[in-house]
Parts: structure tokens; sequence; C-alpha cells
């Protein structure tokens, strides 16, 4: 019974505070405010949210073959903030995809996987693709490293700290994903896909190859669509349930 009220406490603490923090479209989270949320998150387990590594999915002889499926469950979605758990199996891919107008909160509950991410260099330039030129939007390199839980929480913003990203599961993992405001195409905030070119490295207004340098950039390529080496599917949400009060 205090197993069922510690976790069940933990999700409502994120969700009350996620109430406070999101304010809805068109403004950020205050530097306070995200304080606030990221430790909320950085103290967050997979218990908290009744994940183990003896769930069946984890279970790597039940693994289908071909593209791993990747499974997202929606703890919870409104105006302001959505509230979202990706599975990935080994080798899993959640492609490249920004974030439009939103702050992003990613909290690796279990597993390991690597994350790669970018921000426009100018960020100010329009996404709408007219001609093929259109398509290819000049960006910078800001992550590309391995993770493994328990680690920090990462965070993007709408034009700073990485706001395009993409995951590949080096293990089978779990990432709790706290978006404000959640994706929606009513309102201009669309998922939308890309693919990275060949990146350079710069140093002093010099570009190289070799990696020497202290800044990489290139450029993203927007493709229509999820790419068809991914597949996502709905799963239920079966964690601790939370109250809308």
């Amino acid at each position: 019974m205090r197993r069922v009220q510690a976790d069940s406490m933990a999700i409502q603490r994120l969700f009350v505070a996620c109430k406070s923090v999101f304010k809805g479209p068109g403004t950020v989270p205050a530097p306070a405010d995200v304080d606030m949320l990221q430790k909320l998150l950085d103290g967050m387990r997979a218990e908290d949210l009744r994940l183990s590594m003896d769930m069946d999915f984890f279970n790597a002889k039940k693994a289908t073959k071909g593209t791993p499926i990747i499974r997202y469950t929606i703890i919870k979605k409104c105006e302001n903030f959505s509230m979202v758990i990706f599975f990935l199996p080994p080798k899993a891919v959640i492609p490249l995809h920004n974030h439009p107008g939103m702050t992003v909160f990613s909290k690796l509950l279990l597993g390991e996987m690597h994350i790669k991410s970018y921000d426009w260099v100018d960020p100010a330039e329009s996404n709408d693709s007219k001609t093929p030129s259109d398509q290819l939007r000049l960006a910078k390199l800001v992550v590309d490293s391995d993770f493994s839980a328990p680690c920090s929480t990462s965070i993007l913003y709408p034009t700073t700290g990485g706001n395009l990203h993409t995951f590949r599961a080096i293990k089978a993992c779990a990432v709790l994903d706290v978006l404000g405001p959640p994706y929606s195409a009513e309102d201009d905030r669309d998922c939308t896909y890309y693919n990275d070119q060949n990146f350079f490295s710069y140093s002093n207004g010099a570009a190289t190859q070799d990696g020497g340098g202290n800044e990489r950039i290139g450029w993203l390529e927007k493709i229509d669509g999820m790419p068809e080496e991914s597949y996502m599917e709905w799963a239920e949400y079966l964690g601790p349930q939370i109250i809308d009060v």
C-alpha cells in the first residue's frame, strides 16, 4: 500500500507542477520554474511509473524481427502540456524531428540511448517549403552523446538546447517526455522530420572535415512524414493514475 501511494504521489506532483509551469502556447517557462520541474524529474525513478526491466516489453526473446517497434503511452495531455513515455527496443530509432514553439523535458528512466540534437543557425528563418531548395536549412550540432539511466533530465527550448533531436536505443529503454505546449497540427505545431546531411567543423570561421573545430554545422533536409524505417504504436498507460484537481 505504501509503495502504491509513493509512486502515485511522484507522478501526481509532476502533474501539478506542470499545470503551474506551462502557461500555454507562445510562452516559455521561467528559469525558476524550469529548475523546479527539472529537479522533480531528476528525482523520478522507473518505479514511480511502475516500470522495470522485468516487463514483457524488455524481454529480448519476444522482440519482433525486422523494424523495431517503438511504443508510446500518453500519461496526460491537455491544452498546455503533455506527458508521454516512449519504449524503445534495442536499435530502435526515433527519427530526427522538431518541437515547434515547445519546451521539452526528457528523462531517461531505463536503459541506454544515443541522443543527437541540433538547433537552427537562423531560428527566425521560415520552415515553410515552397521549392526543393527550401527543404534544406542550416543547423548546428548541439548534442551527440550516449546516455544511461539514471541520468540528468535533458531540456530543449523553442530555439535553443537542441530543439531537433533523434533517439537511438543502445539497450532497451524507456524515456519520459514532458512537452509544453503539446504537438497540435491545428495550432501549427505539427511534428516535422528531417535527414541530416554532411556536417563540417568550424574553427575561427574556417571549415574543416577532421572534426577538430569548435562548432559543427551542416544541412538538415525536411522530409514528408515519418521515415518508413521507423514505426510507432500506441500502448495503454498502466501506471499510477493522475487526479486532475
